[in-house]
């Protein structure tokens, strides 16, 4: 297979660039090449998807496949027009963030409410636009004549993973001591190993998969999920559950970004946010592999970085002082 993947110089894409070419396909990458290299054996070609024609460098090529993990409509309607007629499939990675319905637990892809698309000049596909930008880019590639494969990613983890949502709560737990949890331990949450979903997305190409799916593994308790973290870690866990009203009043922000608790979310508003049903994208050929393993293979990469600043999470000091508020409060 003839594949070209629209980036794939940093984390997803470069996750499934990297596992096509081992899977002996033929792989290009079609980037401005700042950002990172491309795996070994793939061929980057430079390109500027912020200008009209930016893909020129493709012209007369053709690709049996392409996989694009675009966020700005611009860039995703440019690439349609310029390489439409050229390409056998279309795969477009969009992401969970485009449903319109986040308390329902248990929705699938084909029936859940989505967001209003973007409006035509609205290109910014950061904050909240985010959302609505994605599902313009999904509007463009209905639109299009190539068959298309629409994977609505969830939190994708593993090694290179830029966000360190994740790799919060490896490097916590392995550090060991009491651990703040947030919520309770049946509280769901969802996750996709970087690597499972790149295998997913370039089977989609070389078996012609079309329709729209969240790519995501199955939900799993909170407290199953720090359990299995704990294990890949090697260590006995001490978790303390905390309840969320109590981190929110002591302004604990759920999610990401400073001063957070990641993979943690206010309910009952986010209670469909990590439960959806994927049994579909299960059937169709995504696998997941043990959570375990996800979490050694996070640990060694992150012991390559022993310099490295997670800009998620809460800091020990600030952990520990919640956790004696928390203990004080309970007594």
């Amino acid at each position: 297979m003839r594949l070209l993947v629209l980036g794939g110089t940093v984390y997803l894409g470069r996750a499934v660039a990297r596992h096509a070419v081992h899977a002996g396909h033929d792989v290009t990458c079609a980037a401005r090449g700042v950002s990172g290299a491309v795996p070994e054996g793939v061929r980057l070609v430079r390109v500027d998807r912020d200008r009209s024609g930016g893909l020129s460098r493709l012209e007369g090529q053709q690709f049996d496949a392409v996989v694009d993990v675009a966020r700005r409509p611009s860039h995703v309607r440019r690439a349609l027009a310029e390489l439409g007629d050229r390409v056998g499939h279309w795969t477009f990675v969009s992401t969970c963030s485009v449903y319109a319905d986040r308390a329902t637990a248990g929705q699938r892809a084909e029936s859940a409410p989505l967001l209003a698309a973007a409006p035509p000049g609205v290109d910014d596909a950061d904050g909240e636009q985010y959302g609505p930008c994605k599902v313009a880019d999904e509007e463009a590639v209905a639109s299009a004549r190539v068959p298309a494969f629409v994977c609505r990613a969830g939190l994708i983890v593993g090694p290179d993973d830029p966000s360190g949502r994740f790799d919060y709560w490896v490097a916590r737990l392995a550090r060991g001591g009491e651990v703040l949890a947030p919520g309770r331990p049946d509280d769901q949450v969802q996750w996709v190993d970087v690597r499972d979903l790149a295998a997913w997305l370039v089977l989609a190409g070389e078996t012609g998969l079309t329709g729209t799916y969240d790519g995501i593994g199955a939900p799993l308790p909170r407290s199953q999920f720090l359990a299995e973290v704990a294990e890949g870690v090697g260590v006995t866990p001490r978790l303390t559950w905390v309840d969320q009203d109590f981190l929110a009043e002591h302004g604990v922000q759920p999610w990401t970004g400073e001063r957070s608790l990641p993979m943690w979310l206010p309910l009952p508003d986010y209670a469909g946010f990590m439960t959806r049903d994927v049994s579909p994208a299960l059937l169709t050929g995504l696998r997941t592999r043990p959570l375990i393993d996800t979490t050694r293979d996070t640990l060694e990469w992150l012991r390559t970085r022993p310099d490295r600043t997670l800009a998620v999470g809460l800091d020990p000091g600030d952990e520990a002082s919640i956790l004696r508020n928390w203990h004080d409060r309970t007594i």
